[in-house]
């Protein structure tokens, strides 16, 4: 009889050991599979992902500043073309145009333009028409071409588009603790940059063809701060999705050459 019992226990010694171990199998390999699939970005890395995004950010705001504004050009009669004491002078963005009217005393005797746009006058602004009927602006006797300007405004919003995403994909990172998204938003960052640079080059060649279907008044041109924001704008967004690209990087370009000397010594 104890025979059998002491057989008995050391059977069910045994199925109990098999078992553990193969319970302890199967959780080590769940967390082996959740390890490997959950890397958590260390608190140096998460602060170096927040400088990066506030760069960005500064982008972001840049480019939302220089599109809400009209002042992306302007266009400047001589100041002694209308033959009194007035003269006028045109500026306008991607949305909107304004005609403004100075006093040539107001104006620095050395400019021989109307302008700038900053000194005190009546103004009359209007939205442009390209976006509901379809027409052409007409500033000066000199007509728009509506292609280029709704294509320069579509690219503007293109890479508004963008920001958001990229933005969206930070966020996520952040939240979560991995660095997964931060090549999606690299990539929508980069975009952003690209495509708001396109928008001022599209934007440029709209005022030349505007300065050429009309040549009876003479005007002068420049372009204003507005475009200044988006420029820079543009540069800042791709230098962040740069900074996200190295971050995403299992070991940066200066880590690896840290590891090196180590290794090396």
């Amino acid at each position: 009889m104890w025979s059998n019992f002491f057989v008995q226990q050391d059977e069910e010694g045994r199925i109990g050991v098999a078992g553990s171990g193969q319970g302890g199998g199967l959780g080590g390999m769940k967390g082996g599979r959740a390890q490997r699939r959950t890397h958590k970005m260390s608190d140096s890395q998460e602060g170096k992902i927040k400088l990066a995004f506030f760069v960005s950010i500064i982008g972001v705001t840049l480019t939302v500043l220089g599109m809400g504004t009209e002042f992306w050009v302007e266009l400047a009669q001589p100041k002694n073309f209308s033959g009194n004491q007035t003269c006028q002078m045109a500026h306008y963005g991607l949305w909107k145009g304004c005609i403004r009217t100075l006093w040539v005393a107001d104006i620095d005797p050395e400019r021989t333009s109307c302008g700038p746009a900053e000194l005190p006058g009546e103004s009359n602004c209007t939205y442009f028409k390209f976006f509901t009927s379809g027409e052409n602006a007409v500033i000066f006797k000199k007509t728009t071409n509506k292609n280029l300007n709704l294509a320069a405004a579509i690219l503007a919003l293109l890479s508004l588009t963008m920001m958001v995403m990229g933005s969206l994909c930070i966020a996520m990172s952040l939240s979560k603790g991995v660095p997964f998204f931060l090549k999606p938003a690299s990539f929508c960052f980069i975009l952003s940059g690209v495509l708001v640079l396109l928008s001022v080059l599209i934007f440029h060649q709209s005022v030349l063809a505007l300065l050429s279907s009309d040549h009876s008044i003479p005007l002068h041109h420049e372009l204003s701060w507005s475009v200044a924001c988006v420029g820079s704008a543009g540069a800042i967004l791709i230098l962040g999705g740069f900074l996200f690209i190295i971050l995403s990087l299992p070991f940066s370009p200066w880590q690896k050459c840290l590891l090196h000397k180590n290794s090396a010594t």
